[in-house]
Order: C-alpha cells, then sequence, then structure tokens
C-alpha cells in the first residue's frame, strides 16, 4: 500500500479541467483593463473629430469583444475618458481614451457634445442591449461622481446626459442620483441639473421634458436644490437667470395646480361645515403666504370651492333664486380677494365658463353678475370692460347679448356721476 501511494497519480494529456468559479471571479477583477487596450487599438488609425470613422470602428469592435460584459466600462471610457475606481477616481494605469467626451475643447458648447451622442445613439441602435446597462448603471454612478470632475468636465458630462435623454438614450431616473446631499448642499446639484435641462431643451419641448422627467419618477424639483435656495420665489428667479424661463413657468404652473387643488378641496370643506367668512378668508391669505398663487388662479379655485357643495338640480323656476341666495352667502369671502381691477375681470370670466359649462344656470348669469356687484366683488367699470373686450370666447354672444342691459344701466350710471362732478 505505502508503495502504491508513493507513485505518482496518473494525468489525463489533452484534457482541460474547467476552473473553479471563485478562480474566474478573481481573474476577472484585472479584465476592463484589457478590455480597454483592445479597445483603444481600434481607434489607433483614427483621426481626431472622424465620427463616422469612431461609429464604424466602435460597431466593429462590438462583434468581436464582449460589450455586454464590459458596457459600465465602455461607457465609462467614452463619456468620461477612463475606467474608474469605487468613488470616482481614475483607475492609475493606462492612458486616456483618444475617443472621449472629456475631450471636447473649452469651454463646453452643446453643439460640440452633440456628435459624440450620435456616435452613441448609433452604437445603441446596432447594439440596443447597451442601453438598459447605460441608463440604469453608468448614468447614475457618472452623476454621483460629479463633484470629483472639474468645471468643464463636469459641463461636458452634464451636456451629454441631457442630450442623451433628449434622444430617448437614458430615462430620466438616472438623475436621482443627484439629490444625494453631498451634491445637493455644495451646489453641484443645482448647477448640473441645469446643465442638463439646457442641453435637453436644446433639442425638445418642455413639455417632452416633463414628460420624461414625469416618466423617470422625477416629482420633486427642489429636491436638487440646497434648503435654503428651495423657496418658490429663490427658484424662480435662479431658473430665469440661468435662461431657463420655460423651466420655470412649468414648475410654478405645476405648484400652482396642486395649491389650487387644496385650496378648493379646503374651502369646499369649510363651506360644508359652515365655518365663518371671517375663518375661511384667514385660511385662504395663510395658504398664500406660503405659496403665492397668480390672481386668476386664485379667483377661480375660490369659485369652484365655494360652488362644489350648491346642488343646482332644483326645479328651472327656483335656480333663480338659489343662485341669488349662494352667490349671495359667498360674496364676501369673493370680494376680500378682488380688490384688484384684474381680479374682478377674472371673477367674472370664472363665473361665465362656469355658466356656460353648467346649462342649467347659463341663463342665471346676468342675475349672478347683478349680485357680485351689488354685493362690491366687482365694479361697473370691470363688468363694462369684460363686455367691451375682457370676455373669454365661450359662449361670447350669448352672454355679450344676455349682459347687454345691464351693461347700458351701468354705462347711463357713469354718465350721470361723472355729469353731476362736473356741475360741481
Amino acid at each position: 500500500m505505502s508503495q502504491q501511494s508513493a507513485t505518482s497519480k496518473p494525468s489525463l494529456q489533452g484534457v482541460r479541467i474547467k476552473a473553479r468559479k471563485g478562480a474566474v471571479k478573481a481573474q476577472a477583477k484585472h479584465e476592463p483593463a484589457v478590455f480597454r487596450d483592445q479597445l483603444y487599438k481600434y481607434f489607433e488609425t483614427v483621426q481626431e473629430d472622424d465620427f463616422d470613422a469612431y461609429t464604424t470602428k466602435l460597431i466593429q469592435a462590438g462583434s468581436t469583444l464582449e460589450f455586454l460584459k464590459y458596457a459600465v466600462d465602455l461607457f465609462e471610457i467614452i463619456l468620461v475618458g477612463g475606467l474608474l475606481q469605487p468613488g470616482g477616481s481614475y483607475v492609475d494605469d493606462g492612458p486616456l481614451s483618444p475617443f472621449t467626451i472629456f475631450n471636447v475643447k473649452d469651454p463646453a458648447q452643446i453643439q460640440d457634445i452633440k456628435p459624440y451622442i450620435e456616435v452613441l445613439n448609433k452604437l445603441i441602435r446596432r447594439y440596443k442591449y447597451l442601453q438598459k446597462p447605460l441608463e440604469e448603471t453608468s448614468l447614475p454612478a457618472l452623476l454621483q461622481y460629479t463633484n470629483r470632475w472639474s468645471t468643464a468636465q463636469k459641463d461636458k458630462l452634464c451636456y451629454a446626459v441631457g442630450l442623451l435623454m433628449s434622444q430617448g438614450l437614458a430615462n430620466a431616473s438616472c438623475l436621482l442620483s443627484l439629490t444625494k446631499d453631498h451634491l445637493v448642499k455644495n451646489d453641484v446639484s443645482m448647477n448640473a441639473i441645469t446643465l442638463i435641462f439646457k442641453a435637453y431643451l436644446s433639442e425638445q419641448s418642455m413639455e417632452h421634458l416633463s414628460g420624461t422627467l414625469k416618466r423617470g419618477g422625477v416629482k420633486d424639483l427642489p429636491a436638487f436644490f440646497p434648503p435654503n435656495k428651495r423657496d418658490p420665489k429663490t427658484l424662480d428667479e435662479f431658473l430665469r437667470k440661468e435662461g431657463l424661463p420655460q423651466v420655470a413657468d412649468w414648475w410654478n404652473k405645476k405648484q400652482t395646480a396642486i395649491i389650487r387643488e387644496s385650496i378648493t378641496k379646503d374651502l369646499t370643506e369649510m363651506i360644508e361645515r359652515e365655518d365663518s367668512n371671517e375663518s375661511v378668508i384667514s385660511a385662504i391669505k395663510t395658504i398664500l403666504e406660503e405659496t403665492p398663487v397668480p390672481e386668476s388662479e386664485l379667483i377661480q379655485c375660490i369659485w369652484q370651492g365655494l360652488m362644489a357643495s350648491v346642488d343646482w338640480s332644483t326645479r328651472p323656476d327656483q335656480i333663480e333664486g338659489l343662485a341669488l341666495r349662494e352667490v349671495t352667502k359667498s360674496a364676501p369671502i369673493l370680494e376680500a380677494f378682488c380688490d384688484t381691477a384684474k381680479a374682478q375681470v377674472a371673477l367674472i370670466n370664472v363665473v361665465q365658463l362656469y355658466c356656460y359649462e353648467d346649462t342649467r344656470i347659463i341663463k342665471v348669469f346676468p342675475q349672478i353678475l347683478k349680485v357680485l356687484y351689488n354685493q362690491d366683488c366687482v365694479s361697473d367699470q370691470a363688468i363694462i370692460y369684460w363686455h367691451q373686450k375682457g370676455s373669454k370666447p365661450q359662449g361670447r354672444q350669448h352672454f355679450l347679448k344676455a349682459t347687454e342691459a345691464l351693461v347700458k344701466f351701468l354705462q347711463e350710471q357713469e354718465s350721470d356721476d361723472e355729469e353731476e362732478e362736473e356741475e360741481e
């Protein structure tokens, strides 16, 4: 037995031994550098700025190199010029890529980034499996390292992200990486999102961007701003100063819609609880202190809130009496917010549209207008201006004809007042 064990074990000639999984993983750690070097060989014969040639070479490389396995490394090379270590610093060994967005001349211009994005567009169209790792892994990782790049490099990367999103090559969810505290507090996220939006809007409309942000789960624009710069006024001023008025308008409109909904809901609840007029007015003013709302928007949601609980489906011969009672009851609340000519004309138009949309009360419009005038919610000048040139197109001819007698009466009164003043 001892002699037998001393003899060497037989070896299998020509048999391929499969390596253990652990050994394969250990070796794989060093493979991205091999992939990088192999990719660079494809670029050796390409002249700088020959984007068609770079497209051709990348598509050729995809047929021999494992793009799917090294997708994250591929995008690091193209977007930021080289392989990155965890934390965002470059892997020390090896040169930067001859083809990278970081090679664009300073200062970065959106127009200069576009040819690089076109190369990526063609590459991803050819190898569709690359899009998922780009938008789910590469871009979120690169954006969270934004504070590590120089100002010039940040600009190039952000413009690239905006263009990739505008062409549908990346989902807006990648932007959520920018809401990390260490990026937000130092204004990095605020400045980055500005550049991304500028690049996006150079290709697409604000409506398109809005849809992309919604699909990507980006709901809260102030999340990209430091806490001391999140109030509506500061946010609005910053966006307009940065040349993004359409983003400012979009966000303000979005916020106004939320506030309108809140005011309308709160008002309806207060009216149903029969809270005093003073309590209702005070509650609305408290909301407005936190977030101002344009006069016309405010008047509309106050009217809707007040009318939400009114049941107009009464007998036709009782509609006029119901309208007079309800509007008279609501007048003190409306009057508190109709202290400008603009607000008064806005109220008349809100009532016009309300009556136009509900045919049961369309005939009661002149009576409602009379009540609003008698209760000092609207002035004679506001009614005359509305009748002459301020009315809405919906049902205009009907409403103008229906109020002819009232307007004529107000004009005559105005003339009489002027004559009395002259006599005095």
